[in-house]
């Protein structure tokens, strides 16, 4: 099955990475750096559109270089030339990598020493969220041949640019949040007692790939009696009993853009404390919606989630935050917890994401995805149903 006809058109125009690269420029001169270099998938892609599977090969390292000025040059494997030349990019240079002894440092410090020189300062990946994808001694070597050249964190100015998305970028958040939604909708008819965890996870994957859904990167599929004991492994091969809650999270992608939302089903009646929670935690999200507007802060939503658990009775949240950054990456900044302290600002998607464990062993979590409109919040998934689903 293909993407529905309402699905965005896949890629992005030169015209989008051209505005990207602009704005980015700006910030870059907010944070006084001369340049970015840039080593990771999604990062480069963000600013090229170069994307592919061989990312899963961590022999070979690419640069993307974003100057002060003018356009992003790429510093690639002679191997990803041809596709990178499909791009919107015209300054690309090449080397027969792999080349341990020179992987491609010698055209980066030409490259880097091309460059005007307002602060003396290139931003890496090196901070917050952030990893970068070669040899730390390769990254020591570049040091010792730019002298003059400080080659500092530039975490902090990639987030700056990342947080805030393009419509055409929430365009695709939201197909895909859709999509899930629909795979959610149909869980009921997907789903039931006697099946294992992993069982019932293939069968919501399968739904949507049909769906249209690009990837399903990740995709917990959790149960336990009244509750379930965490939310990040698995599936495993438990059964499904009656009395059992099953917890789905979904991290699936359309044209490089994650939704990140769950939902929780009962596996015949569910118990009242149980019932209890999912409906706190349903008001909790609430809360978290109505305090997502612009100039609010990420310690904001915390306070106002943080509020109802605390009514409803939790005795702990080892998830440590309630929301997250959402975009080409299933997590990114910021976090909804204390001290964070991002400011909002319009075209920020972030989800809301309260939990609580109400009994030991036993936790309920809610979580929706959202962008961040003049006005407040715009939900961006279909909402979870107050009264908890019941397969």
């Amino acid at each position: 099955m293909t993407a529905s006809p309402s699905a965005p058109q896949r890629g992005f125009p030169p015209a989008e990475y051209a505005a990207r690269t602009t704005r980015a420029q700006g910030i870059m001169r907010d944070h006084a750096f001369d340049a970015l270099v840039l080593t990771t998938p999604h990062n480069i892609r963000y600013f090229t559109g170069f994307d592919s599977q061989f990312w899963e090969s961590p022999t070979r390292p690419w640069f993307v270089v974003v100057p002060a000025a003018g356009e992003p040059v790429a510093v690639i494997p002679e191997i990803g030339a041809p596709q990178m030349a499909l791009t919107w990019l015209s300054d690309i240079r090449s080397w027969p990598a792999p080349r341990p002894a020179d992987d491609g440092t010698s055209l980066l410090v030409g490259a880097l020493g091309d460059l005007p020189r307002r602060f003396g300062r290139v931003g890496f990946e090196l901070g917050r969220e952030q990893s970068l994808r070669m040899p730390v001694t390769q990254f020591l070597d570049l040091r010792q041949r730019l002298p003059g050249l400080a080659l500092d964190d530039g975490g902090a100015c990639i987030w700056a640019i990342r947080m805030v998305k393009t419509e055409a970028e929430i365009d695709r958040i939201r197909h895909i949040c859709g999509i899930a939604s629909d795979a959610y909708d149909r869980v009921p008819d997907l789903v039931g007692a006697g099946m294992t965890d992993r069982e019932a996870a293939r069968a919501l994957r399968i739904e949507l790939a049909r769906l249209g859904a690009d990837a399903t990167p990740f995709l917990p599929a959790v149960s336990g009696p009244g509750g379930v004991p965490q939310i990040v492994c698995g599936p495993g091969d438990r059964v499904l009993e009656p009395g059992d809650i099953l917890f789905f999270d979904t991290g699936s992608t359309f044209d490089g853009y994650f939704c990140d939302f769950d939902r929780n089903y009962a596996i015949g009646a569910p118990g009242d404390a149980v019932r209890r929670a999912h409906e706190a935690m349903w008001r909790a999200t609430e809360a978290g919606i109505a305090a997502a507007h612009p100039g609010a802060t990420t310690d904001d939503l915390h306070r106002a989630m943080s509020a109802v658990i605390e009514q409803a009775g939790s005795i702990g949240n080892s998830v440590g935050r309630l929301g997250h950054g959402l975009g080409m990456q299933l997590t990114e900044p910021p976090s909804h917890m204390p001290g964070d302290g991002t400011v909002l600002e319009a075209g920020m998607v972030i989800t809301i994401e309260p939990g609580m464990e109400y009994a030991p062993g036993r936790m309920i979590v809610h979580e929706e995805n959202i962008v961040i409109r003049p006005g407040g919040a715009e939900l961006l998934t279909r909402r979870a149903p107050r009264d908890l689903p019941v397969l």
